[in-house]
């Protein structure tokens, strides 16, 4: 007695056998990225993502996307680190994006703001925005709550410090590998203005 497959049982087949590959994929590239984190990032950026020092991003929690993006242009040149460049030379786009998604699982407990009164004013500034001086709220790219589109940078939980230097970057023009509107928005902020503004997001 002859079997007969129909299309829908093949069409079921062929799905299960995607899923399961595709599983299988997940987990070796969750397995190498461990790896490539556990053999050189953690000495900056810490075993969970954490960071070591305000000089060094939080990485836990990251936006996946994001991460694999800054990788790339640190690759390229178009970033500069001279520490960067050289730990990301040999990596492959898969593997930038694998690093990307094994550190958007962890996370990071939420802190209150060392300074509430600054924290204060960057929350004005970053639903508001100055309108005096034509400064944008962040808000429309970033997020009520700070997380970013899946290209941007999730600034929730993000040492206050680090970000306060990446707006200086912007407004100087130091940093250029990212959305030109960064350089129009940082070049109108006032030293106080970022310095809040970071203050606020971090404690988000």
């Amino acid at each position: 007695m002859s079997t007969v497959i129909t299309p829908f049982f093949t069409g079921a087949l062929t799905a299960a056998v995607l899923l399961s590959s595709s599983g299988a994929w997940a987990q070796a590239d969750e397995a190498r990225a461990k790896r490539i984190a556990g053999g050189s990032c953690f000495l900056c950026h810490g075993a969970q993502g954490e960071s070591t020092s305000e000089a060094f991003p939080r990485l836990a929690g990251q936006n996946a996307e994001y991460v694999a993006k800054q990788l790339e242009a640190f690759k390229t040149g178009q970033r500069k680190s001279s520490a960067m460049n050289e730990m990301v030379a040999k990596l492959t786009p898969d593997e930038m994006l694998a690093l990307g998604k094994y550190y958007e699982k962890m996370s990071l407990p939420r802190e209150e703001a060392k300074d509430p009164q600054l924290a204060a004013m960057g929350r004005y500034v970053y639903h508001n925005g100055n309108k005096f001086s034509g400064v944008p709220s962040c808000v429309s790219c970033h997020g009520m709550g700070a997380e970013g589109a899946a290209n941007l940078p999730r600034l929730a939980t993000q040492f206050s410090g680090y970000i306060h230097n990446q707006l200086k970057s912007f407004n100087k023009r130091d940093r250029t590998n990212d959305n030109v509107v960064m350089h129009v928005v940082a070049e109108k902020m006032t030293e106080l203005e970022m310095a809040a503004v970071a203050e606020y997001v971090s404690s988000k």
